[in-house]
C-alpha cells in the first residue's frame, strides 16, 4: 500500500532545482541587502549579524512554502519572508523605553487634531506649539521614534511589499478581499497626500530602495534629516489612518 505524506508540489518542484544549501548561498546576498538596508535607520546597538541570522531563517521558510501561483517571482516573495523576519526579531526585543511610543502616540494625534482642524498638512512650529515644546524638542521626539522603530508600512500594520503585489497568506473571503482592497485604496491616498519632500523621501526609500545616506545626497541634506522626513510621513500617516490602524 502507498504511504501518502502530506508534501508541498511546489516546494517539491522548488527542490530538484537547489538544495537548501545551494539556496543559501544564492540568495546570501540578498539577506545581508536587506539587513543592511534597515540597519540605516536602526540604532547602533542593534548587531547586523542578528539581522542576517533572522533573514536566513526567513529564506529557509521562503524556500519551504513558495508557491508560483501567487503572481510572484521567488527572489520577490523571499524579500518578503526575510524582511518579515528581521522585524519579528527586532520586535521581540524592543528596545524603546515606554515614554518614547508614549510621546510618539501623543505626537500623531496631535497632528491629526491640527489636520482635521486646519485641513492641511500641520506644520513643525505648529506641533511644537500645541505640544508645548520648542522646535528642537519636537525634532527630538522624531529622531527619538526613528532610533526607536522600524518605520515601514509595517507600523501601520501592513506588509509593504505585500500590499504592492497583492500577496496574502490566506485565501479571503468577499468581504476581507473588499476590507483589503479599501485599505489599499486609503493608504494609497494618503501616501499622495503627504508634503512633497515626505513623500520623494517615501518613494525613495521604499520604491528605489535607497538608504539614508543616498536620500540625503540626492535631496542635499544630512541623513539625520533624511530620518526625521521618514519619521514624520509615517507619523502623519498613522495619523490619517486612525480608523484603521487605531492609536
Amino acid at each position: 500500500m502507498a504511504v501518502l505524506m502530506a508534501t508541498n508540489p511546489y516546494q517539491n518542484e522548488q527542490s530538484k532545482a537547489l538544495t537548501e544549501d545551494q539556496m543559501v548561498v544564492k540568495y546570501a546576498p540578498l539577506v545581508k541587502r536587506i539587513a543592511y538596508h534597515l540597519m540605516a535607520r536602526l540604532p547602533s546597538s542593534v548587531i547586523v549579524d542578528d539581522l542576517i541570522q533572522a533573514g536566513m531563517v526567513g529564506l529557509l521558510e521562503a524556500s519551504r512554502n513558495y508557491r508560483p501561483d501567487l503572481g510572484a517571482s521567488f527572489e520577490t516573495y523571499s524579500g518578503i519572508r526575510i524582511r518579515g523576519s528581521m522585524l519579528d526579531e527586532l520586535r521581540r526585543n524592543d528596545w524603546a523605553p515606554k515614554s518614547v511610543h508614549r510621546k510618539n502616540r501623543e505626537l500623531c494625534k496631535v497632528v491629526r487634531d491640527i489636520e482635521s482642524r486646519t485641513g492641511r498638512d500641520a506644520r513643525d512650529d505648529e506641533v511644537a506649539d500645541e505640544m508645548d515644546i520648542t522646535l528642537d524638542e519636537y525634532y527630538k521626539i522624531l529622531q527619538d521614534s526613528s532610533n526607536a522603530r522600524i518605520y515601514g508600512f509595517e507600523e501601520l500594520g501592513v506588509d509593504e511589499d505585500a500590499i504592492e503585489l497583492g500577496l496574502t497568506t490566506r485565501k479571503n473571503g468577499p468581504f476581507e478581499e473588499m476590507s483589503h482592497d479599501r485599505f489599499k485604496g486609503n493608504l494609497a491616498e494618503a501616501i499622495a497626500g503627504l508634503p512633497e519632500r515626505e513623500k520623494m523621501v517615501v518613494t525613495l526609500y521604499y520604491d528605489s530602495e535607497l538608504n539614508l545616506r543616498e536620500i540625503g545626497s540626492v535631496l542635499g541634506v544630512s541623513e539625520s534629516r533624511i530620518s526625521q522626513l521618514i519619521s514624520q510621513a509615517m507619523i502623519r500617516l498613522r495619523a490619517r489612518m486612525k480608523d484603521w490602524v487605531g492609536d
